[in-house]
């Protein structure tokens, strides 16, 4: 993802943008009180599923994790159960929920963790780090959410609520940049616990109130203290928002072509993939790119299956 050439204008607020400490109370307060009761939110899904649940919830809806993560941890209730399969169980019990390399990603992180720690999550930053699949978000992520650590957790939900309240523009970049990280750590209470909660409290509010498309202002805690709304709104002055294409395009061909490999017992033949699509040379580089990637893998005789290895 390449950051946008142009820096949008930051209109002036009426008010000075407001510091970190007159923000966490009320947003944590609204938390306490309008929090959604998710299964990773709960004592018994920790370290483990904090984890699954970040690799399941980039770039899609709660209502479509829901029951692919029930699933998940009935089976996998710990790292060393995943590490045991095939990397294609991953990709079969992902089912649905798209971006697929993610199920490959968090196999990965599975058996790293059997092997490197014994089988548990690690608690420490940088060991989270250093998981194969695991980037800055979700380590911070999972630091935060699973050991109450301090850390600035950034997901597109933060980073519109903090672009709002605190910069008063209506979107932040498309790419995270320097100085919201930057903005994110100097807002970040100094306590451990309240930090987590503070991480936790500001997604939670960009995802119900703060929202990319009608936000509800008078629902928000913060809203008198908002230098976006105190500079009335202005609109968006920037690269325009990408959009999430998917009919016709080479992710549709993919997930198509997934499906019948995710429902097939045995090594599925060429001509019954060639009948998921029909334009050929689109589909041919869609197979291509699936077995580039590690979610396919090709056997003699144009026979294909999920990945074993």
């Amino acid at each position: 993802m390449t950051a946008p050439t142009h820096t949008p204008s930051v209109p002036t607020p009426t008010t000075p943008a407001p510091a970190g400490g007159a923000l966490h109370e009320p947003v944590i307060d609204w938390f306490d009180a309008h929090a959604r009761d998710l299964p990773w939110r709960r004592p018994e899904a920790g370290p483990w599923g904090v984890m699954v649940s970040e690799f399941m919830l980039q770039q899609t809806p709660v209502g479509r994790v829901l029951p692919v993560y029930e699933q998940w941890l009935t089976r996998w209730p710990r790292p060393a159960d995943l590490a045991k399969e095939a990397p294609g169980e991953a990709v079969r019990a992902w089912g649905r929920l798209g971006y697929p390399r993610r199920a490959l990603r968090l196999h990965g992180a599975a058996v790293a963790i059997t092997e490197r720690h014994g089988g548990d999550v690690p608690t420490e930053h940088a060991q989270l780090l250093a998981l194969p699949g695991i980037g800055e978000y979700t380590a911070a992520a999972v630091a935060s959410f699973a050991y109450g650590q301090r850390h600035a957790v950034l997901d597109t939900n933060v980073r519109r609520v903090l672009a709002r309240a605190v910069t008063g523009v209506q979107y932040p970049p498309n790419a995270t940049t320097a100085a919201e990280r930057r903005l994110a750590r100097e807002l970040l209470p100094e306590d451990e616990r309240t930090a987590s909660r503070w991480a936790a409290a500001s997604m939670e509010l960009g995802a119900l109130v703060c929202t990319a498309k009608n936000e509800t202002c008078h629902h928000c805690p913060i809203a008198a203290q908002c230098a976006w709304r105190l500079a009335g709104k202005p609109a968006h002055d920037g690269p325009a928002r990408r959009g999430q294409t998917y009919a016709g395009t080479d992710r549709q061909v993919r997930g198509k072509l997934l499906a019948v490999l995710r429902e097939a017992v045995a090594p599925v033949p060429q001509a019954v993939l060639d009948r998921v699509w029909d334009e050929p040379v689109q589909r041919a580089r869609a197979l291509d790119g699936l077995v580039s990637d590690g979610l396919v893998e090709p056997l003699p005789g144009g026979l294909y299956r999920l990945p074993l290895t």
